[in-house]
């Protein structure tokens, strides 16, 4: 298809092209595909299956997860093929085995109301915002081809804007031999997989930077850990990508290529498809959406899902603070933490005998307070009452110097900035 044919397509974000694709409705699909999948089945050959792009119109992240797990748990990709197209507010998405206290940022998202999900499949983190574009290849297990699915996204690239890109090893696609465009993931069961990935279009690169900024934080964990690369946006190469156009050149690319093998079959064969459908992921069209969305935006599932961390700081004590010159060489308040599920499962609070002789003193029932508190600014929360409860006076409701010290300390560990 030539790109002037393309552009004549791309009017606005509702880039539904008629007379070149089936107007089958994107609800009946799903409909009609939600069937139970047999465990033994012959697979019906390339030329009888069909492909859909469906496009999101949701741009809240938890919806749109929530729309590719209902889609992997209930429709049947046996002989229809769907690459779904979809975008969200400010966001970041980690990883099903990840850590967010080390991905993100999380106090700069608190502070910029930004989104934290994690979503079903592995991976690393992303950001995500309006200019990005995201894309979910939904397939039989059997069918499943990540390096095909990458490919259209590279076919399209060159096809509509003269964009050069290449697949590496750890199949992310880059451009100009070293910035990262787009990252990988998927999600495979017996009998379905899914295979998504981000395309930076015309992303807000300064928040990206804030919000997955490396901090010191002293955690030590299994979770799987994110590999930093250096990132462009596509317009940046070429003003002519946009979300609209890019969504339009690869659901066209995809429509056009066989289902199984990287060929360019051309507009005849994307009238043989289904087309671009409108979908609108709600409880109305998607029986049980809203439970799922539910689930994901929980703290058990953001945060509490969490692998098992350590976390270990020191802070030096203000010379000030100390009881007498003899302790102003090198001392210091460490913590150390276990946390499990997101909780607090043991904590230390070493105190240096400066701190102690100052004023600071009764550890044990300090510490006792925070075990089963979340890793958040509620654990600080519970320190700083349970330093005031060790007051003689009940009137008291202010930390001493030395307090606030170990407060302060310890907001720094638990918010890791």
């Amino acid at each position: 298809m030539s790109q002037s044919m393309m552009r004549k397509f791309v009017v606005t974000n509702m880039c539904v092209v008629a007379g070149l694709t089936r107007r089958t409705s994107a609800r009946s699909l799903a409909t009609s595909s939600a069937k139970p999948i047999k465990e033994a089945q012959v697979l019906p050959p390339e030329r009888e299956i069909t492909k859909s792009v469906f496009m999101s119109q949701s741009t809240d992240i938890y919806t749109n997860l929530a729309m590719e797990d209902w889609m992997y748990r209930n429709m049947d990709f046996s002989n229809h093929h769907v690459m779904m197209v979809w975008r969200n507010e400010p966001c970041v998405v980690i990883g099903r085995h990840q850590n967010p206290w080390l991905e993100a940022n999380v106090p700069f998202l608190g502070d910029k109301e930004i989104a934290l999900a994690r979503r079903n499949s592995g991976g690393g983190t992303v950001y995500h915002d309006r200019g990005n574009l995201n894309i979910t290849f939904f397939t039989h297990r059997d069918r499943y081809d990540r390096k095909y699915n990458l490919e259209i996204i590279k076919r399209a690239l060159y096809r509509s804007f003269g964009i050069k890109s290449l697949i590496n090893e750890r199949q992310d696609i880059i451009v100009r031999d070293k910035y990262k465009i787009s990252g990988t993931a998927a999600k495979l069961s017996r009998l379905t997989a899914y295979h998504h990935c981000t395309l930076l279009v015309n992303a807000n690169k300064a928040d990206l930077s804030k919000a997955l900024a490396k901090r010191e934080h002293g955690i030590q964990t299994s979770a799987t850990p994110s590999t930093p690369s250096p990132v462009v946006n596509l317009a940046d190469l070429d003003n002519r990508v946009t979300v609209e156009s890019l969504q339009t050149a690869i659901g066209y690319e995809y429509l056009r290529t066989p289902a199984l093998h990287i060929e360019d079959a051309g507009e005849r064969h994307i009238s043989q498809q289904r087309g671009f459908q409108f979908v609108n992921p709600t409880e109305d069209w998607y029986p049980g959406i809203a439970e799922l969305r539910k689930e994901l935006t929980t703290w058990e599932w953001c945060y509490g899902r969490t692998p098992e961390f350590t976390v270990s700081r020191s802070f030096p004590v203000p010379p000030e603070l100390l009881s007498s010159k003899l302790y102003s060489a090198s001392q210091e308040l460490i913590i150390s933490m276990t946390v499990e599920k997101g909780l607090i499962n043991d904590v230390t609070l070493n105190i240096p005998p400066g701190l102690i002789e100052s004023g600071f003193h009764g550890e044990a029932s300090v510490i006792t307070h925070l075990k089963g508190k979340r890793f958040t600014s509620e654990a600080l929360a519970a320190l700083e009452n349970a330093m005031l409860t060790r007051h003689l006076s009940g009137d008291v409701r202010k930390l001493d110097d030395k307090e606030q010290f170990v407060a302060k300390c310890f907001d720094q560990v638990v918010n890791t900035v």
